[in-house]
C-alpha cells in the first residue's frame, strides 16, 4: 500500500476477530526491476541457508548445554551467517544500547518496526534474544524446533482468552532478566508505510518493571534508495518471500536501536506504545499525523553518519508475516492513543556509533 492510500484513511484490515491486528500492504509494494543476482548465484545461497538452518538443529543440544556469553555467541554466529548467506549487509547505529546493563540480566522488551522475516534474524545477529511470536511457528519444520530452543514465547493470536497468561509469562521471563524481542504492529507492512503499535504487550513490561527498548528498521537496495523488496506481505508465502530475497543484489538492513523509555515513564500501556512507536518513526525521520505518514528523509538519502565498528553478517528463525504481542485485550479496537508529530532528531542514538556488517 502507497502513503497515498493511507492518506485516504483506508483502515488497518483485521483478521479472525476485531482485535486481530492486519496489514493493508500486498504485491503493489513490492517494486519490480530490482537489481538481481544471477540464479545460479540464488540457489548457491538458498543452498548456503539451508545449510546453517541443519548446523543450527544439529547443536539444539549446544544450546541446552551453554550458558550466558557462549550460549550468545553461537546464536549470535548463526544468525549472522544466515544474513551472509542471503548476501545481506547490515548497518547498526546506536548498537552501544543494548549496554552492560543489560547484558547483565536487566529485561527489557525489544519492539520493532516490523517488514519481514529478516527482522528478528538481523536482530538476534546483534544481540540474541528470546521472541514473541504466533503459536503457528512451532509446528513448523526445522524453524519451530530451532524458535523453541531458543526460548520462543508462543501466543495464540485467534483464542483472546489465552492473552492474559501470555501477557503474564513475557512479564515473568523479562522480571527474570530476560529480553524478549516482540513486533507490536502484529503484522508486516512494507516498510514504506506502517501500523500502528498495538498496546497488550507494552503491559507485560508495565507488569514486569522493564524498560521498552525501541529498534527502527530500513531496507536499502543496492543504489542506496530505501526499498520495500525484501517485504514480507499479503497472500504471499514464506517460501515465496525467501526465494525473491535470495535474489536480490546488494540488499543492506538498516537498523537503528533508540534510547530506552524507561519504566514508570508512561502512565499505562497504551502511553507506553505510543512512546515506542513515535520513537521508531522519529528514528526514521517520519512524522505521523492521524493517519498519514510522511517522510523527512528524502528516499535514497545517505544515512547518518558513523563510524564503523565491525565486520560479519546476522539473521533468526524467519517469523512469518504476522507475529504476536499485538493483539489487543479489552475492548477498544484501535489500540494506541495518538501518537503527536514528533520533531526529526539524530535517531535517538546517544552517541551514534555504527555497526558495519558484510
Amino acid at each position: 500500500m502507497s502513503r497515498a492510500g493511507l492518506r485516504t484513511g483506508v483502515p488497518e484490515p483485521v483478521g479472525a476477530h476485531p482485535w486481530m491486528p492486519g496489514s493493508p500492504c500486498g504485491p503493489t509494494c513490492v517494486p519490480a526491476g530490482q537489481p538481481r543476482v544471477s540464479l545460479p548465484r540464488a540457489v548457491g545461497r538458498l543452498a548456503a541457508a539451508a545449510g546453517v538452518l541443519l548446523a543450527a538443529l544439529l547443536a539444539v543440544p549446544l544450546l541446552v548445554v551453554l550458558r550466558g556469553g557462549a550460549r550468545e555467541r553461537l546464536v549470535r554466529l548463526v544468525f549472522r551467517a544466515v544474513l551472509r548467506a542471503f548476501g545481506v549487509r547490515m548497518r547498526v547505529f546506536g548498537a552501544n544500547g543494548f549496554g552492560p546493563a543489560e547484558r547483565l540480566g536487566r529485561g527489557a522488551l525489544v519492539v520493532n518496526n516490523h517488514i519481514s522475516w529478516l527482522d528478528i534474524v538481523a536482530i538476534n545477529a546483534v544481540r540474541p534474544m528470546p521472541a514473541l511470536a504466533k503459536s503457528e511457528i512451532a509446528s513448523w519444520p526445522l524453524v519451530g524446533r530451532l524458535a523453541t530452543s531458543a526460548g520462543t514465547v508462543y501466543l495464540d493470536r485467534e483464542a483472546l482468552g489465552t492473552l492474559p497468561g501470555t501477557m503474564a509469562e513475557l512479564a515473568s521471563a523479562m522480571r527474570a532478566g530476560s529480553m524478549v524481542s516482540v513486533t507490536p504492529e502484529g503484522a508486516t507492512w512494507c516498510g514504506s508505510d506502517s501500523g500502528r503499535f498495538r498496546p497488550a504487550a507494552f503491559q507485560a513490561a508495565i507488569d514486569g518493571g522493564v524498560p521498552v527498548r525501541p529498534i527502527a528498521l530500513r531496507y536499502r537496495a543496492a543504489a542506496g534508495a530505501e526499498t520495500t523488496a525484501p517485504a514480507f506481505i499479503g497472500d504471499e508465502t514464506l517460501i515465496d518471500s525467501v526465494r525473491r530475497v535470495a535474489r536480490l543484489r546488494g540488499l543492506v538492513l538498516e537498523m537503528r536501536v533508540c534510547e530506552e523509555i524507561a519504566p514508570g515513564r508512561a502512565g499505562d500501556r497504551r502511553e507506553l506504545a505510543a512512546l515506542a512507536e513515535a520513537s521508531v518513526n522519529s528514528a526514521l525521520g517520519r512524522t505521523r499525523l492521524g493517519r498519514t505518514q510522511t517522510s523527512s528523509t528524502p528516499t535514497g538519502s545517505t544515512p547518518m553518519d558513523s563510524t564503523p565498528m565491525d565486520s560479519t553478517p546476522m539473521s533468526n528463525t524467519p517469523a512469518g508475516r504476522t507475529q504476536s504481542g499485538s493483539t489487543q485485550s479489552g475492548s477498544t479496537r484501535t489500540g494506541s492513543a495518538p501518537v503527536p508529530a514528533q520533531p526529526r532528531r539524530r535517531a535517538a542514538n546517544s552517541p551514534e556509533t555504527g555497526l558495519q556488517v558484510n
